[in-house]
């Protein structure tokens, strides 16, 4: 059963088709859950008269409801004139505690403020008060009487948000689907197209959700413009607010002390996202009460104004831009070195539960996003805030042993990163060994990334140093996770060096000493600074006959792999050298021919490189490369290791150190 027959016969109802959303959104600036909740009523079926009536059904709802602000005298006008009127606005309320003693809200688009509410509407829908403002479908009411003061009324009120999610149902059946598959379901229900992420791209993209799905996560990413980082936090979510990093202050946080004790952001809703959280030319200075207010906050879910001790669950996020590429900033700076100047503190970055590489997303476009069936994304927000109340960490506990050297803030960082990653791929807490390592290298790594910082930004770190790693009880191999700017960059130096060293001993008669050993290579997802003669021209060298089984050199990307690993071998022998290669693969019967003649043209290439290439077609699963040396590589993936490259012109076409891997592992044996 395909994919989208499986969800819509499992969340008939609860899904909807993703390219409708940026259908029936046009120029409005509606967040794309208030769009969703709208589809959802009409369109959450796989009947295309159906979608069809309900998207114009829809679009027919956001021309005469939505209020434009544009349009807003226009409106008021219908309003009058009919006495009430059915409209969707974002609004905010406050209390008005004088001699009035009411509550007042304030219309963010109809432009109408102080309006009375019932009491009733507030204490039934209390985020009304947070002052970060709430969507709803409301009707308002208008009055021709003479002896009052206030002509608006509202009349009834709905918050757009789904009214009750059944998480039990949920969680039944996720076991309906593979890893796989569910990875890409909630890939789509964010809007983007999993065949354009490989798997480390995925879990990048839904780490962002971890704030949605853990009390009190810190989380921070940084990278380029237009890579989509503030996009969770201001158009997924009924439960999270957005606010410009530059808007920000103690009393629209924590707590307003001139207003009565007023509670601010983080007492009302479930995420606290800081957009463009960067330092900006001639920007205000940072408030360093504000910055130990949030430190406080962040380590002990609460805060103090005045005499008062507040406790919260709000989860606080921060995104923003990177000034420099990463080799910079790892030779000259840091990785926090775009943060305004007064959060560049140890105390306070030693709080980040979680640092994503942002500068690993590529840059949205349009064949990036999803047309195909995802959770309407109010209701994936609704489950995801039901799951805040669990803890999964201790899935942990009889697999692996951290290592004792790290601190508690490190082991609770990635205790609760694997939480939330363990909540958002396997909610029903079934997952295999090889999943759950998987999930923890990436959390793990996430929590390195902030550390390594810290010991370059504050100085008191380096006292006491930790190791990133962990046991696994069953087997008691330690690991060492590592981030992937760190393997890329050191990767880069190697080539550099290398290519150097090249220069060097072209007058040299001597050739330098390989040690060969039999040993395993894990390549990650992203990874660079990799090449086919870094990988095996040592192992090769010498190697009169080799033969290569993989039965996937099918499309022309991996003939053109073959042609490069032949180059490789060609500049790896002696001139007067030759190579047989004989080359084991396979097709589908249908394109067998074409695989033959791909092949045969292939084989008269490389025959001045002196190469003698044979090659077979049989039916084989395994793939490796084995030589009259006494060498055998095992290959995890052939020599399909590399990503697709972008573009027309790209470095990466030319050389393969500046290509994305695939993640793989190349296993090295002597026969």
């Amino acid at each position: 059963m395909k994919l989208k027959e499986k969800i819509i016969q499992h969340f008939e109802g609860k899904v909807v088709r993703k390219d409708l959303t940026a259908l029936v959104k046009g120029n409005n600036p509606v967040p794309v859950y208030v769009l969703e909740y709208l589809l959802g009523q009409y369109c959450a079926i796989d009947d295309e008269e159906v979608i069809k009536s309900g998207v114009e059904k829809v679009k027919n709802v956001i021309r005469d409801n939505y209020v434009h602000r544009s349009d807003a005298e226009i409106v008021k006008a219908k309003i009058r004139n009919a006495g009430s009127y059915k409209i969707i606005d974002k609004i905010n309320v406050r209390l008005n505690d004088t001699q009035a003693n009411i509550y007042e809200a304030d219309f963010a688009n109809l432009g109408l403020h102080k309006v009375p509410i019932a009491d009733q509407m507030v204490l039934d829908n209390p985020k009304l008060l947070s002052g970060g403002g709430v969507w709803c479908i409301l009707t308002i009411g208008y009055s021709h009487a003479d002896d009052i003061s206030m002509r608006w009324l509202i009349v009834d009120l709905k918050p757009i948000q789904v009214a009750n999610v059944n998480l039990a149902e949920y969680v039944a059946i996720r076991k309906e689907f593979t890893s796989d598959e569910w990875l890409d379901l909630l890939m789509h229900s964010i809007g983007l197209n999993p065949e354009s992420f490989n798997k480390r791209g995925k879990f990048i993209q839904l780490s962002r959700l971890i704030p949605h799905v853990e009390n009190n996560y810190n989380f921070i990413e940084l990278g380029p413009k237009g890579t989509g980082k503030s996009h969770i936090f201001s158009e997924l979510s009924p439960h999270g607010v957005l606010v410009s990093g530059g808007d920000v202050s103690k009393a629209r946080l924590f707590v307003n002390n001139t207003s009565k004790g007023a509670i601010g952001l983080v007492g009302y809703w479930d995420v606290v996202a800081l957009d463009e959280f960067e330092q900006e030319k001639g920007s205000k200075r940072t408030d360093g009460d504000l910055v130990k207010i949030m430190q406080n906050y962040m380590a002990n879910q609460s805060f103090n104004r005045g005499k008062e001790t507040y406790q919260a669950t709000a989860s606080m996020a921060f995104v923003g831009n990177t000034k420099h590429n990463v080799p910079y900033m790892l030779k000259n700076s840091h990785l926090f070195e775009s943060i305004p100047d007064g959060y560049i503190k140890g105390a306070f970055l030693d709080r980040m539960h979680m640092y994503i590489p942002g500068w690993e997303v590529r840059i949205l476009k349009s064949s990036v996003f999803s047309n195909e069936y995802g959770f309407i994304v109010d209701y994936l927000a609704e489950l995801l805030r039901e799951m805040r109340k669990s803890d999964f960490s201790g899935l942990l506990d009889g697999k692996i042993t951290l290592d004792s050297s790290l601190t508690t803030r490190d082991k609770t960082a990635i205790r609760k990163s694997f939480s939330g990653m363990v909540k958002l791929l396997y909610p029903d807490q079934i997952v295999t060994d090889e999943e759950l390592l998987e999930l923890l290298d990436f959390c793990v790594e996430g929590r390195k990334r902030v550390k390594d910082q810290l010991y370059i930004i504050d100085e008191t770190f380096k006292s006491e140093p930790v190791e990133f790693k962990y046991t696994i009880k069953s087997s008691g191999k330690e690991v060492f996770p590592e981030t992937l700017e760190n393997l890329n960059y050191s990767a880069a130096i190697q080539v550099k060096k290398e290519t150097e060293d090249e220069e060097i001993n072209i007058s040299e008669t001597s050739t330098p000493v390989v040690n060969l050993k039999p040993h395993q290579t894990i390549l990650k997802d992203n990874q660079t600074g990799i090449s086919y003669k870094k990988l095996f021209a040592d192992y090769l060298k010498g190697a009169t006959n080799i033969t290569i089984q993989d039965p996937y050199i099918r499309m022309p990307y991996q003939f053109k792999n073959l042609l490069e690993f032949c180059i490789m071998l060609g500049n790896n022998k002696e001139l007067d050298q030759e190579i047989n290669l004989e080359v084991v693969s396979n097709n589908d019967q249908e394109f067998i021919a074409d695989s033959i003649a791909n092949f045969e043209e292939l084989q008269e290439s490389v025959l001045d490189l002196g190469i003698n290439l044979t090659f077979r077609m049989e039916n084989h699963h395994d793939r490796f490369i084995a030589a009259d040396n006494g060498w055998k590589i095992t290959l995890g993936r052939g020599l399909d290791i590399f990503e697709k490259t972008e573009g027309r012109f790209n470095v990466a076409d030319i050389d393969q150190t500046k290509r994305k891997c695939k993640s793989c592992e190349l296993t090295y044996l002597r026969m």
